[in-house]
């Protein structure tokens, strides 16, 4: 069976990660979190005092970059890929509120998009990758065989992120949830480099209303139509 490239892009808390790793789990194919590495890089920012409110301390970052290594490992408990930034484990401290009020800025920045994008288009050689972001399909894969993009109500998925939170024990509240995700909107849509939009042959994935076994199914319809041709 060929192998190929799935691109999984869509809007903030739509459940991108979730649905790309268990595809991949399915199928056999590697899982990359695009947005982790860019949440990773925030988080280096945050740790190193590179970020003062909207301020970033772009030349100390620019510096800093080549030094950074973003990784992926299995956790031999879960099967599920885990973050690490220079050897650490950072799973659960980029998923943190802190780092996604951060996160888009950060990401917007060219020097930063580059050299992710970079490191991005280089674990995909191989084909037998999926990997999710904001701008997998127009950017780092516009060749991608299958491209996916998922939407749902900025209501719905700022509920869903706040429940993630709770029970991670990180303290939110429903209503900034609901502001980080129509304010990451606006970022992703409007930054200058690697706006967040639909590829013109992508398909469009609409899971508000999907349970996650709806989705999971609908998404390996998608790709058996590729690999069956």
């Amino acid at each position: 069976m060929k192998k190929i490239i799935i691109a999984i892009d869509g809007y903030s808390s739509c459940g991108k990660s979730t649905m790309a790793k268990e595809l991949a789990r399915q199928i056999g194919y590697i899982y990359i979190d695009s947005g982790a590495m860019y949440r990773s890089v925030t988080l280096f920012c945050l740790e190193n005092n590179l970020c003062n409110g909207k301020e970033i301390n772009t030349t100390a970052l620019q510096q800093a970059l080549p030094s950074l290594e973003i990784s992926f490992k299995l956790d031999p408990e879960t099967q599920k890929p885990v973050t690490y930034l220079n050897g650490t484990n950072v799973e659960n401290k980029i998923r943190s509120l802190e780092v996604s009020n951060h996160v888009s800025p950060v990401a917007a920045l060219p020097f930063v998009r580059e050299a992710l994008v970079k490191q991005q288009q280089a674990m995909g050689k191989s084909k037998g990758i999926v990997m999710d972001g904001r701008d997998i399909q127009t950017v780092v894969f516009p060749n991608a065989e299958l491209k996916i993009f998922v939407t749902a109500s900025a209501e719905v998925r700022a509920e869903r992120r706040f429940k993630e939170l709770q029970e991670k024990g990180q303290p939110a509240t429903y209503e900034t949830v609901l502001k980080n995700v129509k304010d990451r909107d606006y970022i992703d849509e409007h930054r200058k480099v690697s706006p967040l939009r639909k590829a013109d042959d992508a398909i469009i994935l609409d899971n508000s209303n999907l349970t996650i076994d709806e989705q999971n199914a609908w998404l390996l319809e998608q790709y058996h139509k590729i690999v069956d041709e």
